[in-house]
């Protein structure tokens, strides 16, 4: 079990520009491309979580697809721009309901 020689001559590897700058973008594309993301649950009500998959059909009728995340960021990205007014009379429309998991039934 000895070590492995030392590579030279034609096969050592080399720092070509080409090949250092395909590295680079690759590098940049990854990090781009891999955001974090937090998983998180919710409660809400039968009714209201039916307007999803309305919304989902409108959307495949419509010609193309959309994810129960994605219509959740778009919801957040409108209501940030409404204002604390607008979004406390939003918020004073809907039914208040009880948070948290319900109870086991044995």
């Amino acid at each position: 079990m000895g070590a492995k020689p030392a590579k030279t001559g034609a096969n050592s590897k080399t720092s070509s520009p080409i090949s250092s700058a395909q590295t680079k973008l690759a590098a940049k594309t990854s990090k781009s491309a891999s955001q974090k993301v937090v998983r998180d649950s919710f409660t809400m009500p039968t009714k209201e979580y039916a307007k999803i998959a309305k919304v989902k059909d409108a959307c495949l009728k419509a010609g193309f697809q959309i994810k129960k995340s994605e219509l959740l960021r778009i919801g957040i990205a409108l209501i940030s721009d409404m204002g604390p007014k607008k979004l406390k009379s939003a918020q004073a429309k809907l039914d208040p309901i009880k948070t948290g998991r319900p109870k086991k039934l044995y």
